[in-house]
């Protein structure tokens, strides 16, 4: 993949002064026109040798084009705030929004090269990399993101030639450190990795160009020809939007079986039993919260379920246990404008809690598998990529070390009916109940298909799903409590 780099490409002065204007001029243009538009965003990745020119790379592009409408992010050592999350959570909170251009210097894939270069992980762990970084590239794209790949090669004499020169150079010397020279002595095994690397995650969606970085005139109107070139495929479409939909349709159980009827949904609990098993549970989860051995984990808690299933009254039970420093309420309701200028799980990713904390989430991404699905407020395809999506998520979080405890709490249709009459009756509870909690209701059995097979294909052993009997709230309220702190004492 590299040996096209390795040829002395270059472009005369003459043929440069040329063409540069020209590319500019219709760069610019691109530029705008996506602003105007706001249909997609624009996600550069800036990769390669060192001395290979990817920092005056990344300041040409601001050079050529307008830098209001360009956020440029150097990925440097992560900082502690970082580290205490999963690591692609630095990315997706970095990500442009639609109309904007997002310029990645060094990203997802840095680490994983450096790293097995100097032999510090596995080929097992460096192979996980490359999967994750296939699966993030493909639900971007999927979004509808225009990731362009730009890796920046030198051989191994021409990196020593590139470093010299910029040694000698009084204006550019302080651009060489001990670590590109230690780098350089580690070219062939950089080399071999990157070359592996690049290989098996350029894919159709998302494939690496390689440019030779000797000759900065032939490296600058490559880069700039190949943004110009995708801008302008993407912009000119005729009918943007999805292509058609050959997902395979998600058949009913030939034997008729529904996890959610399975359920006893009343279960027997009095208020003196309730009042003993709260204060049990309660306090074994505040003592849980401040382990020693709970420092380096945090826990995520989705809260999900029928209209008046008692969500809040769960939420406050297991709030009423903790530090109030230490958890963090996320309700969620339909995606704010910026939410929706950003792929799917940018708003859930943005929230993921710090080490020794809590994010308790009130709804969550499992929308886009309920309402978003039998609402119609997304496309088959949509939903249907999504619980592999999602999988990978809460696969993330918990490699992490990350407790992700999710919630089902299922009430019958009569208890929903006699909740909805109850809160119209009392003036403060009035506010609990709309006109949307009644439409809703009409498609009680198209949410009930969309639960099972959301618990179906999302009920990991490492994120499983527990079904709460919520007709007795009382019940349900410790269910929750309990089930969260066998969930945490598992791995501490």
């Amino acid at each position: 993949m590299f040996s096209s780099a390795n040829l002395e490409h270059r472009v005369d002065k003459e043929t440069y002064k040329r063409e540069e204007p020209k590319l500019r001029e219709a760069l610019l243009a691109a530029q705008y026109e996506l602003a105007q538009q706001k249909r997609f965003p624009v996600l550069i990745l800036i990769a390669g040798v060192e001395g290979a020119g990817k920092s005056e790379s990344v300041n040409l592009l601001a050079e050529w084009m307008d830098p209001r409408h360009i956020q440029t992010t150097a990925f440097a050592d992560p900082s502690d705030e970082e580290l205490e999350r999963p690591h692609m959570w630095r990315y997706w909170r970095a990500l442009p929004p639609k109309g904007k251009v997002g310029i990645f210097f060094g990203a997802w894939h840095t680490a994983p090269v450096v790293d097995r270069a100097f032999g510090r992980i596995s080929e097992p762990q460096f192979d996980q990399y490359i999967d994750e970084a296939k699966l993030f590239e493909q639900m971007l794209s999927d979004e509808g993101v225009l990731v362009l790949k730009l890796w920046f090669h030198l051989t191994k004499s021409q990196q020593k030639e590139r470093l010299k020169a910029l040694e000698k150079d009084p204006g550019t010397r302080w651009r060489v450190s001990p670590t590109d020279w230690k780098f350089y002595k580690k070219h062939a095994d950089f080399e071999r990795v990157a070359e592996r690397y690049t290989r098996a995650t350029s894919t159709g969606t998302a494939p690496w160009l390689v440019i030779a970085g000797h000759d900065a005139r032939y490296r600058n109107l490559t880069m700039g020809n190949a943004l110009l070139a995708a801008l302008r495929e993407r912009l000119d479409e005729k009918n943007p939007g999805p292509g058609p939909d050959r997902t395979p349709p998600l058949l009913p159980s030939v034997d008729a079986m529904n996890v959610l009827r399975a359920l006893k949904l009343q279960r027997p609990m009095t208020k003196p039993r309730f009042d003993t098993e709260l204060e049990k549970w309660q306090g074994h989860l505040n003592l849980l919260s401040r382990d020693k051995r709970f420092a380096e984990r945090s826990v995520v808690c989705v809260f999900e379920g029928n209209d008046a299933a008692g969500k809040g009254g769960a939420i406050r039970r297991v709030t009423g246990a903790l530090d109030a420093r230490r958890y963090r309420g996320v309700p969620v309701a339909a995606p704010t404008e910026e939410e929706r200028a950003q792929p799917y799980l940018w708003r859930f990713w943005r929230h993921l809690p710090r080490q020794r904390s809590f994010a308790i989430f009130d709804r969550s991404w499992y929308g886009r598998v309920l309402v978003e699905r039998v609402e119609g407020f997304c496309s088959e395809a949509d939903w249907m990529r999504a619980y592999g999506e999602i999988n990978d998520f809460e696969g993330q979080m918990v490699r992490h070390g990350t407790v992700v405890t999710k919630f089902w709490l299922a009430i019958s249709k009569e208890e929903q009916f006699k909740r909805f009459k109850a809160r119209e009756a009392v003036a403060f509870k009035q506010f609990k109940i709309t006109a949307e909690d009644w439409r809703n209701r009409k498609k009680w059995d198209a949410y009930e298909q969309a639960v099972c097979d959301m618990v179906d294909r999302t009920s990991s052993a490492a994120a499983p799903w527990t079904l709460v009997e919520a007709d007795n709230k009382y019940y349900a309220r410790i269910k929750v409590l309990k089930t969260l702190c066998k969930a945490i004492e598992s791995v501490l």
